[in-house]
């Protein structure tokens, strides 16, 4: 599952950079929103779900267990 949240990642970069929708001012979503726009407000919706799915699925484990020892447990609060 790893490799393909890497892929995904790949993916998303190279979608992110849509020059299909540069010139086009004139199109909008819904009578609001112009089409370029609305078309970063999905990638960013989508690269949101698929930075959960890399925490999820690729985060290493023990990380957090490693930094509560690191930091002595000791609070300055």
């Amino acid at each position: 599952m790893k490799y393909v949240v890497y892929g995904l990642i790949i993916i998303l970069a190279i979608l992110h950079q849509d020059w299909w929708n540069w010139d086009d001012s004139d199109t909008l979503v819904g009578n609001i929103v112009p089409i370029g726009l609305a078309y970063h407000a999905c990638v960013s919706i989508a690269a949101a779900i698929l930075w959960a799915a890399a925490v999820k699925f690729c985060w290493p484990v023990g990380v957090d267990e490693v930094e509560e020892v690191a930091s002595g447990g000791s609070s300055s609060a």
